[in-house]
């Protein structure tokens, strides 16, 4: 970057030297010219630098620049005619042409000044709000983390107060059932804590801790809960986010047990489709006696809210019914 400054810069003093020349200034005193008046002003320029990094006057305040500029101007103008002065002193012709020039001279270095100025501080103002965006983003970001790690909090007390108070009412009439349901849990929950960390897992993965979870389940229902889980075999290794189904099936079978009669099966589909993961929970219910929301139940709307945080998209989680099923699909993107 210095050396294509640097470049820039010695350009700038041959076009400034070849306009002096055709302006009847002869090669030698344009050159000497060019080059003086440049170092001079790029060393103001850069004290326009110094001051504004230190000393940035707000709006109000804005004659400060004015006067600066000017003051500056007058130094970079009278430096320059006192160096050149000093070099071709034995020049009268040359030392007339600095004094009928000291007026234009400062009106060019003051404009240059000005420029190099406005050109700083646009520059500055880039970088403040690009430093200010970051700031932004990474507030978000711990925003969404903390958020998400809220929501899991929320998420697993819900399930815990269910299971023991399942617990509770097994231990005086099925004491077997009830200690391995304790067992059972020990192990949902160890697992649990290991994914808390975790923010993407494979589909393989997050069945296998599912069905750890229907088995709490199953001893809390007995033979009325039954479970079908139907994958392809490229949607086994693509990635969700943890623990997101476990809710999605804590809601199927509220609606699914708890307003219907007789044995109850919970189907669960996964597809791979178009670089996405598609899953299908169903259930069923009595459409006389249960009137499912679409998205309003605590589960749902965890998940919904993880799935926007993780993919800001709203469009993830949708919810249908037919007569007597009740479905919720799932579609998680693979690019994240």
């Amino acid at each position: 970057m210095i050396l294509t400054y640097g470049s820039w810069w010695l350009l700038w003093i041959f076009i400034q030297a070849w306009v002096l020349n055709n302006l009847a200034l002869p090669w030698k005193e344009a050159f000497v010219d060019a080059t003086i008046s440049n170092i001079v002003l790029t060393l103001c320029a850069y004290a326009t630098e110094i001051t504004s990094r230190y000393y940035n006057p707000n709006k109000q305040r804005a004659w400060f620049r004015f006067v600066w500029g000017i003051g500056l101007a007058y130094v970079c103008a009278f430096s320059t005619e006192l160096i050149l002065a000093q070099i071709f002193a034995d020049q009268p012709s040359f030392l007339l042409y600095l004094v009928k020039s000291g007026p234009l001279r400062f009106i060019y270095s003051f404009l240059m000044i000005s420029f190099m100025a406005v050109i700083s501080y646009l520059l500055r103002q880039m970088k403040e709000e690009e430093e200010n965006k970051n700031r932004k983003n990474d507030a978000q970001n711990l925003l969404r983390e903390a958020e998400l790690a809220n929501l899991r909090q929320q998420i697993q007390p819900h399930f815990l107060f269910n299971s023991l108070n399942s617990i509770s009412a097994l231990v005086g009439t099925r004491p077997e059932e009830a200690r391995k349901m304790i067992y059972q849990l020990s192990d949902f929950l160890r697992g649990t804590l290991k994914k808390d960390e975790q923010q993407l897992v494979p589909l393989s993965e997050e069945l296998e801790h599912l069905k750890l979870y229907l088995e709490i389940e199953k001893v809390r229902f007995g033979h009325r809960l039954q479970s079908d889980i139907q994958c392809d075999e490229k949607s086994m290794h693509m990635k969700l986010p943890a623990l997101l189904l476990q809710p999605i099936v804590e809601n199927a079978i509220k609606f699914g047990l708890y307003d219907t009669i007789g044995d109850v099966v919970i189907k669960i589909d996964a597809r791979s489709t178009n670089n996405s993961l598609n899953i299908t929970i169903e259930n069923p219910y009595d459409s006389e006696t249960s009137k499912p929301k679409h998205g309003t139940g605590f589960g749902l709307n965890s998940v919904q809210r993880r799935l926007y945080l993780l993919y800001a998209r709203n469009d993830l989680l949708n919810t249908t019914t037919t007569k007597n099923t009740f479905n919720t699909a799932v579609k998680i993107p693979q690019s994240l």
